[in-house]
């Protein structure tokens, strides 16, 4: 689908001033590929529009001219400002009655995380007011929710503050949600609130991240400054408070202002239940965030005992404290911080509490895309559906909401942090893993053991790699099997790409080799499939143990990831007179349906060529294809260590 985002982006860019060249060393890219995106040659995934949305300070919709209407001009160009640069020919004459409706009609506004922010624009908003409630109604002090990224627990917390918040004037913001229609709304603005977001400390080392914690603090601290002067403090309240601001502005040491933040959010909250005389709500957001960029970054030892003594003061020290609650993708650290704190509740993503908060319901998704104007289909559920939050069925909201955008069935979700540790993790993982791993790729589900309340990289071991999976959005649970026992599988379409990255580093095979091999493959094309079959068995490190038919059938299994989406994939599933090693079943017309078999043998006289085609004589005389319509593509793989010998024969199977 064309777009205007080139004009667009190109208008914004010289609006700020920058040169093409700035701009792509701003991004992290080359000046050719970012004059590609001006030249509308190239199109940016949606990370790099997000950042290029941070630089030019606009947002998405913006970006692609949806957000700003058209200042009022003269009857023959309407056009104005930013617009009129980008206005190919004269807009067609409206009524007034459908300019009010053009300019009362909501936007998207994609990346908006800021809850008055969106309000006040008017904007399309999924309402998530319910947890408003469901929070206030919680008998727990302090609550963990652990949800995966851009499942929009930012804007709920900022619009938990938002209602909570004594300081502003928020009941216009909430008319006509589901909290302005309950009991709990007579609580609007009547709380001291701390309200903190860790989603940007990810320093690049220790000394960056104590800065970027202190400027998350710092403020916090200057907006309640004001306070200071209204006489209810003490003198000495009054010093602690001007002694730890001073602290968090000032460039001091790092070893004085980590001794600051240990305390600073206790000392905060003593604060104000003072001088507002009531108790404080503390709110903090992706709270875990620098914990994994510590263990990324390779500092986390050294900053460990700074963030579990900042959040401990917090909530376990602090009799100023009315609630908490934090958001992260994990829970961290378990035994520095939570340790002793008797009522704190973990709501994990096996939990009812707050299921139906984040992510979007299918109503809500059918919702949105009527009124873009964009039908519901089942492809649509397919690519963005398939996660299980307690006993609530929603969908990815971030790609949902893209996609109402694009109007393309693209993959919008990326886990990059999350991703790094599951990467590290794959290659530490022990050969139980690697075989429930491979189960899981060719079946789509897989039973594990499963530890959801602690962090992978504390507490290392198969049960919290699953965990890690699941908490990150890669794998959904479908069901509980016993104690701590789930059965698994992957929510859809679009985290199946995102396995295809992970499959290809366990692998270490280039992910766009092993994309080309398996066109090939599909294509029919088995010349060019068996060179590069052959070229992947000589890249893989010696680690991969292939000593076996089972170790050839299992690397082809993971692979298989990348077919997810044109293929049913079965694995030694009993068909016909026998069990077929791999079955590839189409989806999809003028694809054939594939049955791979693979043979081994230690002797390195074996006539290789016959073995591969006595496999392929296997299949046919067993009857594999039984349940295949349609065309066939019969492979018999055999193997000695790295030699390879690939026959193949096409047929039409009309079993059933």
């Amino acid at each position: 689908m064309k777009t205007g985002f080139h004009k667009y982006l190109t208008v914004f860019r010289k609006q700020r001033g920058y040169t093409q060249a700035e701009l792509a060393n701003k991004l992290g890219i080359s000046r050719s590929t970012y004059a590609n995106y001006e030249s509308g040659n190239r199109s940016p995934d949606f990370e790099t529009l997000e950042r290029i949305s941070d630089i030019l300070n606009c947002t998405l919709d913006e970006l692609f001219g949806r957000q700003r209407e058209p200042e009022t001009g003269n009857d023959k160009n309407p056009c104005r400002g930013y617009a009129d640069m980008v206005c190919e020919s004269t807009a067609p004459y409206r009524t007034e009655k459908e300019k009010s409706l053009r300019r009362s009609k909501r936007k998207l506004l994609i990346g908006a995380q800021d809850f008055r922010y969106l309000r006040e624009r008017n904007a399309y908003y999924v309402d998530k007011t319910q947890f408003v409630e469901q929070f206030l109604d919680s008998w727990y002090q302090v609550t963990l929710i652990t949800r995966p990224r851009r499942f929009g627990k930012t804007l709920n917390m900022s619009m938990l503050a938002e209602f909570l918040d004594c300081t502003k004037d928020s009941k216009a913001l909430f008319e006509g949600t589901k909290i302005s229609r309950s009991e709990v709304i007579d609580e609007i603005n009547q709380y001291p609130v701390v309200f903190l977001s860790f989603l940007n400390v990810r320093g690049d080392t220790p000394h960056e991240m104590i800065q970027q914690l202190a400027a998350a603090l710092r403020g916090e601290y200057a907006r309640y400054s004001p306070i200071i002067d209204e006489g209810r403090l003490t003198a000495e309240q009054k010093r602690v408070f001007e002694e730890n601001y001073l602290c968090l502005c000032q460039n001091s040491a790092p070893e004085a202002k980590a001794g600051c933040l240990t305390h600073a959010i206790a000392d905060l909250c003593q604060v104000l239940e003072i001088n507002y005389n009531k108790k404080v709500y503390l709110l903090i957001d992706e709270y875990d965030t620098p914990f994994i960029a510590a263990n990324s970054g390779g500092y986390y030892d050294q900053v460990r005992g700074i963030l579990a003594g900042m959040l401990s003061s917090a909530l376990k020290g602090s009799r100023s404290l009315e609630k908490a609650v934090l958001t992260g993708v994990q829970r961290v650290a378990k035994e520095n911080i939570f340790s002793g704190l008797n009522n704190l509740i973990v709501c994990t993503i096996a939990d009812p509490d707050y299921d139906d908060c984040f992510g979007f319901t299918e109503d809500e998704v059918k919702e949105l895309l009527a009124y873009c104007g964009i039908g519901f289909t089942a492809a649509v559920r397919e690519m963005y559906d398939g996660y299980r939050i307690g006993k609530a069925d929603v969908y990815n909201p971030w790609s949902v909401s893209c996609y109402a955008a694009r109007r393309e069935l693209q993959s919008y979700w990326v886990n990059t942090s999350e991703n790094s540790i599951l990467k590290d993790a794959l290659g530490e993982r022990g050969r139980s893993f690697a075989e429930d791993y491979d189960r899981l790729i060719g079946q789509g589900t897989v039973e594990a053991e499963v530890e959801l309340s602690a962090a992978y990289y504390e507490k290392p071991g198969d049960a919290a790699l699953w965990g890690l999976l699941i908490n990150a959005g890669m794998l959904t649970i479908t069901e509980k099997t016993d104690e701590n026992r789930y059965r698994l599988r992957v929510p859809n379409q679009e985290v199946w790409k995102a396995f295809r990255e992970l499959t290809s580093y366990y692998l270490q095979v280039e992910e766009e080799q092993i994309s080309r091999m398996l066109y090939h493959l599909q294509k029919g094309e088995m010349e060019d499939f068996a060179e590069d079959y052959r070229q992947i068995l000589m890249k893989l490190p010696s680690y991969h143990d292939l000593k076996s038919e089972n170790s050839y059938h299992m690397m082809m299994l993971g692979m298989c990831a990348f077919l997810q989406r044109a293929y049913k994939v079965e694995s030694n599933r009993e068909s016909g007179d026998g069990r077929a090693d791999l079955i590839l079943y189409s989806k999809k017309p003028g694809y054939p349906s594939l049955i791979l078999e693979f043979k081994y043998s230690k002797n390195t006289e074996q006539d290789l060529g016959e073995l591969a085609s006595g496999a392929i004589r296997q299949v046919k005389e067993k009857k594999y294809d039984a349940g295949i319509t349609g065309e066939v593509l019969y492979v018999g793989l055999a193997h000695c260590g790295k030699n390879v010998e690939i026959r193949w024969e096409e047929g039409k199977s009309n079993r059933e």
